[in-house]
């Protein structure tokens, strides 16, 4: 049985779903030796403000939160070398384990897409640790092509872009 699954924007009373999502997350890739963000970064308190401004969108499966994405209009840390009005970007795509393995992310990632198409940006932008494959195979499988790898401090990611298609009026109009 497939699972409905609705993308939200996250309120200031999401943020500790929010938290607690990236949280179990980061636990779960830190069993298995990937280790991605530092707790710190993932507190409410932290996240709040980010919260507040607009930058998460939650996922929810029959009412409860399932995955979530940071949505922004810049990215100069990761992507200082392209023009900053091209692109939207995701950051921090996070799914509960319970829902893992679903359409959960696919169904945010497909939000990002729908979002930046409204925007009128011609592409949706991403990074991720280049030495994750798995990770890289959902991104290539969702359409997302391989743009180029970058080291940004201590992290050494694979850059992608998903090049979208403008709304254009219907020809019967």
């Amino acid at each position: 049985m497939k699972m409905e699954t609705e993308v939200r924007p996250a309120m200031p009373g999401d943020t500790h779903a929010v938290s607690s999502i990236l949280f179990e997350a980061a636990a779960w890739l830190e069993q298995r030796g990937m280790g991605m963000w530092r707790s710190d970064e993932l507190v409410p308190e932290h996240i709040a403000r980010q919260v507040g401004e607009g930058l998460f969108v939650l996922a929810e499966c029959h009412g409860n939160p399932a995955g979530i994405l940071r949505f922004q209009l810049s990215d100069p840390l990761f992507w200082p070398d392209q023009p900053e009005s091209d692109a939207a970007y995701v950051h921090r795509l996070a799914v509960r384990r319970q829902y893992a393995g679903g359409d959960v992310s696919s169904t945010l990632l497909s939000w990002a897409v729908e979002r930046t198409r409204a925007l009128g940006r011609p592409f949706l932008r991403l990074d991720c640790e280049a030495s994750r494959p798995r990770l890289r195979a959902v991104y290539e499988r969702f359409g997302f092509q391989h743009h180029s790898d970058l080291q940004v401090g201590p992290y050494f990611v694979a850059r992608y872009q998903l090049a979208i298609c403008p709304l254009t009026p219907d020809p019967l109009y």
